[in-house]
């Protein structure tokens, strides 16, 4: 075969490629100016949203909040109208919308999870030892352990106390806030206990232990004195007792504000990304309707991490009490 023929074969070949083969396109190619601009407008709301709803129970705040500003009403709680949001134990929420059409033709539903790997703290968690006070922890879904050691961490939750009263807390956040951290070795001083070892086993779950402080109780004779401290500073300012951590329910997370990434600013960094990347685009669409064809559904759910299992997991009965409530709202009997 002869050069020309061989170049005669090879144009033939690239206009058969680009008459028949999917042709790969940047959307921001495809994308006008306009719309440029909004997708940054829109990335700032996205970034306040990660950085106000770190945990599930913040959320379902977030979320409601924005349902109320919207005019959906809590739909457990009658009333007219065509917009409703219900709560599932202030971790898991639905907005829904009843649609022009009988809802007997159907329902659309988008689901997505607002729950995140974190470090959780168990019942009893405070500890003395080596004269440092710590916090006992299990991590909470599918974690890389090694990414939360030497990380500045800020403790969620809330505590509900002998009273029957309930206490938010959030410490980390702000920048006057103390931090947490869960100590790591020195790089000089792993080499026998770390750097042998596969990196999913360097770091143990079980010693994902969290620096809680180091200052003593002043008085020399009392026992676990910097436990007592840090005890009294929690019974100083939150009016706790050791009792509480028992009904408390307290989770660490990045105390990291969302942030642009690149030169450009054209990623997001943050943590909880997955997935409340879908629950706040879920979000917006549905506040966004001002009629819908159909009846639709925004279902956030937590425990997605862990197996969707639990009374506020999409294996709940939840979605069907939802529905049940708007099938009766629509003039349908339900038996």
């Amino acid at each position: 075969m002869d050069c020309e023929e061989n170049e005669k074969i090879k144009d033939e070949t690239r206009e058969l490629e680009k008459k028949l083969k999917l042709k790969g396109k940047l959307s921001w190619d495809r994308m006008e100016e306009r719309e440029k601009e909004e997708t940054f407008r829109f990335a700032e709301g996205y970034k306040a949203f990660l950085n106000s709803a770190k945990t599930e129970r913040e959320a379902v705040q977030e979320i409601a909040g924005a349902a109320k500003e919207a005019g959906f009403q809590e739909g457990a709680q009658g009333g007219g109208g065509k917009k409703f949001f219900y709560l599932n134990k202030d971790k898991a929420i639905a907005l829904a919308m009843l649609g022009s059409a009988p809802i007997a033709e159907g329902v659309r539903i988008v689901v997505s999870h607002i729950d995140s790997p974190r470090i959780d703290l168990k019942q009893n968690p405070l500890y003395e030892e080596a004269d440092m006070a710590l916090l006992h922890t299990h991590y909470y879904g599918g974690i890389k352990k090694y990414q939360w050691v030497t990380l500045p961490l800020s403790l969620h939750g809330l505590v509900v106390k002998a009273d029957g009263s309930k206490l938010s807390i959030q410490i980390g956040e702000d920048a006057d806030d103390p931090v947490f951290v869960i100590n790591d070795l020195l790089p000089h001083l792993s080499g026998k206990t770390q750097d042998q070892k596969k990196l999913s086993e360097a770091i143990e779950g079980e010693k994902l232990t969290v620096l809680a402080g180091s200052l003593p109780y002043p008085d020399p004779e009392a026992k676990e004195r910097v436990k007592l401290r840090v005890m009294e500073l929690l019974n100083q300012k939150y009016g706790l007792v050791e009792e509480d951590f028992v009904s408390a329910e307290l989770e660490l997370v990045p105390a990291i504000k969302a942030r642009d990434v690149g030169f450009d600013r054209s990623l997001v960094g943050s943590y909880g990304q997955d997935d409340r990347a879908s629950a706040y685009t879920s979000l917006r669409a549905i506040l966004s309707l001002e009629e819908a064809p159909r009846t639709v559904i925004a279902l956030f759910v937590d425990k997605e991490e862990i197996g969707s299992e639990g009374n506020t997991g999409a294996k709940s009965l939840f979605l069907e009490s939802v529905t049940r409530n708007l099938i009766k709202r629509s003039g349908f009997t339900v038996t």
